[in-house]
């Protein structure tokens, strides 16, 4: 994925709680299986496509473990670019962090960057209450 990494912020370091309701996918078997499921649901899915060397991905891993909390409604994955490349590749993810909104498997929204607010609001607009 090369250095296509957004700008490191402050407080970064932060690591991932281990009461997080995110699901980590880390083949592309367990990635076929979740993007499946999602074509019978119209259940919001969030594919959080990050890398363990992105300073923001890193910033923004405890606001994506808070959400996944609160959005519990929300199905939230978390894909590291490196690797499942394949995957990556097939969503053409060029920038990390990169949130993709998926729908009945289909993308209905993406962001790229470490932008808090902006995931939050497209949360609120995209899922099914």
């Amino acid at each position: 994925m090369g250095n296509n990494c957004l700008p490191m912020f402050s407080g970064g370091e932060k690591r991932r709680a281990k009461a997080s309701a995110v699901v980590e996918v880390h083949t592309t078997d367990e990635w076929r299986t979740h993007f499946e499921a999602s074509k019978r649901s119209a259940k919001l899915m969030v594919i959080d496509f990050s890398a363990g060397w992105c300073g923001p991905c890193h910033y923004m891993e405890p606001i994506v473990d808070e959400f996944s909390k609160k959005f519990s409604d929300v199905e939230f994955i978390k894909i590291d670019v490196d690797e499942l490349r394949d995957v990556s590749n097939e969503f053409t993810i060029e920038a990390m962090p990169t949130f993709l909104f998926v729908k009945n498997g289909q993308e209905v929204d993406r962001l790229v960057g470490a932008k808090k607010d902006e995931l939050k609001q497209k949360l609120k607009t995209h899922r099914v209450f």
